[in-house]
């Protein structure tokens, strides 16, 4: 059955918007050549989409030919404002873009440990507030949120967990308090980050991937034929629960001590660094674990780099740093460290075969090319099942991006569909 007249001006509209959105500003003529619809139907949309305000005239064609330059039409950028948070357990990063997904300002703020939960969600709100103060945004029209922890697939909601502060929860209800036209929506935060990596980052050409994030604590997120997957209860991923060896226990159902997250949280990086007297810097371990990381991969490249530049036929392989003795505890301490993620990175594999897995997090990213080639080597032994794996390109900002992605996407899903779009900006705005 043939479309209707409006559901084909409904399709033909969003056809085009996706195009102005990805390829930039484009001229009736553009538009024509890429949708392949007639050019009367391209000048229909075109008047349709400028009186709903959704593209406007932004220059002309810079070619010349008689008569006067074609206009060029582009999104109009400030018709909505976006926010993407980034929830830890030790503070909140924010960032206000327009529709087209443009950056404004942005900002963070640390919360201590010893913040109680009333003066914590104020201090996160009015983060929130000033950032859009600063970024020219009068309202928000949707915010992302990236948050550890369970959400609930049915709700949407955070789900309670012993081990997150109080504050993240009741950050959300006051946040949509605070902005009852937004539309607030959270998302577990290694979700968001795998999100980020396949548009973005170092799984643009994957379809099938595991992100394993590496930061204060431990998660993984799976991507499956193109599509994010949560898993029945939302709980995909939750690799800090995964028991493994070399633990003292076993994890149990609210609290992953014992799981993987005793091998690869930012406090077990600093513990096997000081073990293999890699020194460390006075701090908490969430900001000493990717410095610690970071150093150690430094020194290794530097000494693979002597020795090549010393005569090594074909360079050393990952580790041979017994030339340079300063090297040697950095490289161990990179050895020990990959020993302790493929254990987890193995269990994924056997069951997932994604054949590629990202080192994300901001330890993911401090430990390079020099991490990720230990681990795969170490994979490759243990499986038969070939995977790759690589390192974030985007690092500890891939779960902002990733929220600002999730609500530009559903700010327009929203804008660009006849009927929901929002009313005219009034005169001189």
């Amino acid at each position: 059955m043939p479309a209707s007249p409006s559901t084909a001006r409904a399709i033909n509209d969003r056809l085009a918007l996706r195009l102005l959105q990805q390829e930039g500003p484009l001229t009736a003529g553009q538009l024509k050549q890429l949708t392949g619809l007639s050019r009367p139907t391209v000048a229909d949309l075109v008047e349709r989409l400028t009186a709903a305000g959704l593209i406007a005239v932004v220059g002309e064609a810079g070619e010349q030919r008689r008569g006067p330059n074609a206009k060029v039409y582009g999104i109009v950028a400030d018709r909505a404002h976006l926010a993407a948070l980034d929830i830890r357990t030790e503070g909140v990063a924010v960032a206000v873009a327009d529709l087209v997904g443009r950056v404004l300002a942005e900002a963070s703020v640390p919360i201590g440990g010893d913040t109680g939960t009333g003066p914590a969600v104020e201090q996160a709100v009015t983060l929130v507030e000033r950032v859009a103060k600063e970024a020219g945004a009068d309202r928000l029209h949707t915010v992302g949120i990236g948050a550890p922890g369970l959400i609930d697939p049915s709700s949407g909601e955070l789900r309670d967990s012993t081990g997150l502060p109080e504050w993240h929860r009741r950050f959300v209800a006051t946040l949509q308090e605070r902005l009852p036209e937004a539309r607030v929506r959270v998302e577990n935060e290694t979700n968001l980050a795998a999100l980020a990596e396949q548009r973005d980052g170092a799984a643009r050409d994957r379809d099938t991937f595991v992100l394993l994030w590496l930061g204060h604590g431990t998660g993984a997120a799976v991507v499956l034929d193109g599509a994010l997957r949560r898993g029945a209860s939302g709980g995909t991923g939750e690799i800090g629960f995964l028991p493994v060896p070399g633990t003292t226990a076993l994890p149990t159902s609210t609290d992953c001590e014992g799981g993987f997250h005793s091998l690869a949280s930012s406090a077990a990086v600093v513990e096997l660094a000081a073990e293999y007297r890699v020194p460390t810097e006075p701090g908490q371990e969430a900001s000493r674990a990717p410095g610690v990381v970071r150093a150690a991969a430094g020194v290794v490249r530097g000494a693979v780099a002597r020795a090549r530049e010393e005569g090594a036929a074909a360079g050393p392989a990952p580790g041979s740093t017994e030339e340079h003795p300063p090297a040697v505890p950095a490289a161990r301490f990179l050895d020990a460290l990959a020993d302790r993620l493929a254990v987890g990175v193995a269990s994924v594999v056997a069951i997932l075969d994604p054949g590629c897995v990202v080192l994300g997090g901001e330890v993911g990213e401090a430990g390079g090319k020099e991490l990720a080639a230990r681990v795969q080597d170490r994979i490759a032994r243990m499986t038969p099942l070939p995977t790759e794996v690589r390192t974030t390109t985007l690092g500890g900002g891939a779960v902002l991006r990733g929220a600002l992605l999730t609500a530009r996407d559903r700010a327009q899903e929203e804008l660009f569909t006849p009927g929901e779009r929002l009313p005219q900006p009034s005169p001189g705005r």
